[in-house]
């Protein structure tokens, strides 16, 4: 299953979910999905700003888990 990584970033860089609910500018409900990996997508924006905002590449902001099946 590929997820998000992005409470683990926030842990790494001392930061808060609400901090960064404030940096994107996103609707509270839409945040909260992605951060909890309960969402079908995520923008291109989106991954560009998580990119810039903890000085990541793509591929680090995400993992995937063989022995996790994927949800329905």
């Amino acid at each position: 299953m590929l997820r998000l990584n992005v409470l683990e970033l926030l842990e790494k860089h001392g930061k808060t979910k609400y901090w960064l609910y404030k940096q994107l500018g996103m609707s509270y409900q839409g945040f909260h999905k992605m951060i909890h990996n309960q969402t079908r997508s995520i923008s291109y924006e989106n991954i560009e700003n998580l990119c810039v905002i903890f000085s990541v590449r793509p591929d680090e902001l995400f993992e995937y888990n063989f022995e996790e099946p994927e949800n329905e």
